[in-house]
């Protein structure tokens, strides 16, 4: 079984991934990391890696091809796989397909108070961000410029609920609520 897991900035994806990886017993494959990841290798905020993408398709293209690729191979190896990625869906339409969205507002402010722990800033590389104002600016910003290189490269909006097999709000319940109706959800879907 995969699942993917898509949703916008904030909505807590990671730590509801985490929580489902412990559940489950999964794998996980987390797309986010590894563009962060070469972004450092780059010398790059995660910013100015998304500016550098919009011509450089393979920052986006071979990350999701790849990252698909791992998971279907972990799939065959008999493990259960999460991905979390924005458009995984689109590369594994075979998953059950999650997205978790929190009000924008709510989810500025969580990623705010992982800026101010250093060791999430760093692992968040989204450079210097002083002020919870000019965290959600840039927010909306890289949402939107997230959103331009998917319809370019891939033909599709990311943010269309309808695509999904389950759409979870998680601007109020916590993660562990919104894992649990993930975990509801896929074992109705797995065992019908």
């Amino acid at each position: 079984m995969i699942i993917t897991i898509s949703g916008n900035p904030g909505s807590g994806k990671s730590t509801i991934a985490k929580i489902l990886l412990k559940k489950l017993n999964a794998e996980r494959i987390y797309v986010g990391g590894i563009r962060r990841d070469l972004a450092k290798e780059k010398g790059m905020t995660l910013e100015e890696l998304n500016e550098y993408a919009k011509t450089h398709p393979e920052t986006d293209v071979d990350v999701d091809e790849k990252a698909a690729e791992k998971a279907r191979t972990l799939e065959k190896q008999g493990k259960i796989v999460i991905v979390e990625g924005r458009t995984q869906f689109h590369f594994i339409p075979e998953s059950i397909k999650i997205y978790v969205k929190v009000d924008p507002n709510v989810g500025a402010e969580r990623i705010w108070k992982d800026l101010q722990k250093k060791e999430l800033a760093e692992q968040r590389n989204e450079g210097n961000i002083i002020s919870l104002e000019q965290l959600k600016a840039s927010v909306i910003l890289r949402e939107e410029q997230d959103a331009a290189r998917y319809k370019k490269y891939y033909g599709i909006d990311n943010r269309k609920e309808s695509q999904f097999d389950l759409v979870v709000d998680s601007t109020v319940p916590s993660a562990e609520e919104v894992a649990d109706e993930i975990m509801k959800y896929t074992e109705r879907k797995v065992f019908l």
